[in-house]
């Protein structure tokens, strides 16, 4: 088996492309360069590639991982060099690494997120010290938000507290920078849309969700 994963970034405005035109992105790029990838088997075969967690429509990120199968064996580094050929402004390749013998994929081995939410506060800024301020929010035993069921589609509170796994702010000029490490995967996922919903309502800000940047920049693994 043939596996490799490659690190790059998605930053600019190339964030506003979703997570499945950013596969056929890489699928082009991939076939532009001749490389032969694996395909499943069966009536309908695909690439054997997939991201280590979707990045949300509109999040930048410097720490995006993409796992992928070839047919023949590659030098890690010609694969990083075809690639950053190919791919757009905005997109970067930091590395490309020969992947183990494990049967899980990254995907299922992700176990949390960091961060870096920019919320403009302006003057609304709460008058505490940015440390005060997390200390208040992470205080608290429960911190609920209202968030979608999937199957139901309505709308539930739920407890998000114990999903928090740490949390800094720091105040530059009027903006609130939180670093946040969040649980992320199949066993347990909260999304920073709700951390931010409960950040915003917590502080009372301004709901004003287009003017918050969110930047991924680190993905922990088992």
């Amino acid at each position: 088996m043939n596996r490799y994963i490659i690190k790059f970034s998605k930053e600019g405005v190339i964030c506003y492309i979703s997570h499945l035109d950013t596969l056929r992105l890489f699928k082009r790029a991939f076939k532009r360069e001749g490389i032969c990838l694996s395909y499943s088997k069966g009536f309908n075969p695909h690439p054997k590639m997939g991201f280590a967690q979707p990045l949300p429509l509109g999040y930048s990120s410097v720490s995006e991982y993409l796992e992928f199968e070839t047919d023949i064996p590659y030098q890690p580094q010609e694969l990083a060099k075809a690639l950053r050929r190919q791919l757009p402004e905005g997109i970067r390749i930091f590395s490309c690494e020969k992947g183990d013998d494990s049967k899980k994929s990254l995907a299922a081995r992700t176990t949390a997120a960091e961060y870096i939410i920019a919320i403009p506060a302006g003057e609304s800024t709460p008058r505490k010290s940015a440390a005060d301020l997390c200390e208040d929010f992470l205080k608290q035993k429960e911190i609920r938000v209202p968030k979608r069921q999937k199957k139901s589609k309505e709308m539930k509170d739920i407890n998000i507290r114990d999903k928090i796994r740490s949390m800094n702010i720091v105040s530059v000029g009027e903006n609130l920078l939180v670093t946040a490490l969040l649980d992320s995967g199949s066993d347990s996922n909260l999304s920073p849309e709700l951390l931010i919903t409960a950040l915003v309502r917590f502080w009372g800000l301004p709901d004003e969700r287009s003017d918050i940047s969110v930047m991924r920049t680190k993905l922990s693994f088992l």
